[in-house]
């Protein structure tokens, strides 16, 4: 059974915790003060009909009159009120079911054995306890509502700064170092918000110089590596013909290769690269270059589109996409371009769990069948290219056919607008419709 999750900002969440405690304590206040003000009043009424009895009993053996409708040996007297005043006493009575005004009975033993007791409900004094309690529900439906707009708006700001943070977050992991989130949140109130935005940018601060000590390194290692691997490629061309001779030349050339790539990376890495736009008709752009790249390639037109882009670039990531398709995948390898979307297509074990999840990385080859074949870095150097012109690559693998192959499918899509900056879109994947 799959369970739902349910998902509320922090400003509804504080409001209902406010409007909670606010409603536990005004109910809570209610019972008290509507308690309270009962006994008091009941005591009151006792207090009354004992004045009251008095006062008939005096008027009682003065004239033989009965005051206030009292009344001598009552039928009616309750049994505990009448046992009390056989052992001599005074004595109250309370007849309360505690929904109206309560019965109050005075008795009183009088001289010639009899009893004289006093019978009322004062239903005028219990009539304020009413009032009481419409006051005291008004009051609570009154705390609740400000406790809730108090939450949505101690809560809303919360939120406000929460986002704020997370949005400046985000533009970090997309590479753009010069954010601070302690800037983007603002606000002169100084709470748990700052520190955990100090906490970030002091994150922030130490892996962008951890980074770029390894980017410097990088860079500084395949920038020493660059001239000695020249002279070796150099050196065997001056070697006698030969198949040994063919083996150190296309080690030697690979070793360039790789070292070309790896100081490409460390400048993409570095978010210094410019693109130099040109209009281009992506259509006839792409079949050229597919063309020179390989003939058995199949390209499709889907719809043309001009584009304003850098041509170098877009090669340079076209050629990549091609040649890890080539390498890793089956044929046959598929290009197809629909206005500004370009999709190649191999039909082979599809990418790996890892990069489609993490991203291409660099000098990881992906599954086991990918191990020695390649380092990394081609997708890495496509997808540093792609944000330089401000597109968007994606990897995905395509629906399994009947036969069980997959495929791999790299999507570029290039923007409307001419990219001002490095770029800020990220490598994910998207489903995508199958091809």
């Amino acid at each position: 059974m799959v369970g739902l999750a349910l998902r509320t900002g922090l400003r509804w969440k504080l409001s209902a915790a406010i409007a909670l405690v606010g409603a536990l304590v005004a109910i809570a206040l209610s019972l008290v003060v509507h308690n309270a003000a009962r006994v008091s009043m009941l005591d009151n009424s006792r207090d009354v009909q004992i004045e009251r009895l008095n006062f008939t009993q005096r008027i009682y053996e003065t004239t033989s009159r009965l005051q206030f409708g009292a009344r001598i040996d009552d039928p009616k007297l309750p049994k505990a009120l009448r046992a009390e005043v056989a052992e001599g006493r005074r004595a109250t009575y309370l007849e309360d079911n505690g929904e109206a005004a309560p019965e109050v009975w005075a008795a009183a033993p009088l001289d010639d054995g009899r009893v004289l007791s006093l019978h009322n409900d004062y239903p005028d004094r219990f009539t304020v306890l009413d009032d009481l309690d419409q006051a005291l529900f008004i009051g609570s439906i009154s705390v609740v509502a400000a406790g809730c707009a108090l939450g949505v708006l101690v809560g809303g700001r919360l939120s406000q700064r929460l986002r704020k943070a997370a949005a400046a977050a985000r533009k970090l992991a997309e590479g753009d170092t010069s954010v601070r989130v302690r800037d983007e949140i603002g606000g002169r109130v100084r709470d748990e918000t700052d520190e955990l935005a100090h906490a970030m940018d002091a994150m922030s601060d130490a892996l962008q110089t951890r980074i770029e000590a390894e980017r410097r390194v990088t860079a500084d290692i395949a920038h020493e590596l660059r001239t000695p691997v020249t002279g070796l490629l150099t050196a065997a061309e001056l070697l006698p013909p030969g198949r040994p001779t063919e083996l150190v030349r296309d080690r030697a050339q690979a070793m360039r290769t790789l070292v070309e790539d790896v100081l490409e990376v460390a400048r993409l890495d570095g978010y210094a690269e410019r693109a130099e736009l040109q209009d281009v008709d992506l259509g006839e752009f792409v079949r050229r270059r597919v063309r020179a790249l390989g003939p058995d390639i199949e390209v499709e037109i889907v719809r043309d589109a001009e584009v304003s882009t850098d041509p170098r670039r877009l090669e340079r990531i076209l050629g990549n996409l091609i040649a890890n398709a080539s390498r890793h995948g089956r044929p046959p390898v598929e290009v197809t371009v629909e206005g500004r979307v370009i999709r190649v297509r191999d039909h082979g074990p599809g990418f790996p769990e890892a990069l489609l999840r993490e991203g291409p990385s660099r000098f990881r080859t992906g599954s086991s069948d990918r191990a020695g074949r390649g380092h990394g870095l081609g997708l890495t150097i496509a997808a540093g290219q792609a944000r330089v012109l401000g597109a968007r690559l994606t990897f995905r693998n395509a629906e399994p056919a009947v036969d069980g192959t997959t495929g791999a499918v790299a999507v570029l899509w290039l923007p409307e607008n001419a990219p001002t900056a490095t770029g800020s879109f990220p490598v994910i994947q998207l489903p995508g419709p199958p091809d």
